[in-house]
């Protein structure tokens, strides 16, 4: 299987695995879902490039997570975001492929829509390298 494919399912069953997330997130979703209630998290677009060594099959993957309020202040967004990288921390190995380095890039947080639905929400920019592991 490729990294791509691998490492997405991997982050996220990590994130839904994470108690205090789920605490504040209704859900975490394979890609932007089309109709979710928030708050919510997904995980996005997933772009890989050869990174390795000599003796080393690598890949770095640049993964986007995303997550959504529907609050007046983003207090619980930022409660979320708090979450992301210790259920980073804790992903194993799947389809023999394994994190070595996970590193937040940027975050944007924005106001989202306008009137009685607006909330809240954040873009998580990380690079992930990892290796087969196996």
């Amino acid at each position: 299987m490729s990294a791509e494919v691998a490492i997405r399912a991997t982050v996220i069953a990590a994130l839904r695995e994470d108690a205090a997330l789920m605490a504040v997130a209704q859900g975490v979703h394979d890609g932007e879902p089309g109709r979710a209630a928030a708050p919510y998290a997904h995980v996005g677009e997933c772009l890989g490039s050869d990174w390795g060594g000599k003796d080393v099959e690598g890949r770095e993957l640049r993964l986007t997570i995303g997550l959504t309020v529907a609050e007046e202040t983003p207090g619980r967004l930022a409660e979320m975001m708090a979450r992301v990288e210790p259920a980073l921390g804790v992903v194993g190995v799947r389809d023999g492929w394994r994190i070595v380095s996970a590193r937040l890039l940027r975050s944007r947080v924005a106001r989202s829509g306008g009137g009685a639905g607006a909330g809240w929400r954040a873009v998580m920019d990380y690079r992930l390298r990892v290796v087969r592991d196996g």
